[in-house]
């Protein structure tokens, strides 16, 4: 459970900006979002492979 502490005066604008900021570093919407559909480990396996060949590729053309 994520506690923001309001501090005297403070708007409540900047007090949800900082829940919401929070929020998305702990990565709880993220892992609910994998858990909601089951995933073969080959297929992860795959993805996950793909994703290095993109960022090899990515630093390859950056290095020419």
């Amino acid at each position: 459970m994520l506690i923001i502490p309001i501090k005297d005066g403070e708007n409540i604008d900047r007090a949800l900006k900082r829940y919401k900021r929070k929020f998305d570093r702990t990565g709880t919407k993220r892992a609910l979002q994998t858990r909601k559909q089951f995933t073969k480990p080959s297929v992860a396996r795959r993805a996950q492979i793909q994703k290095a060949q993109y960022i090899q590729r990515l630093r390859d053309h950056e290095d020419i």
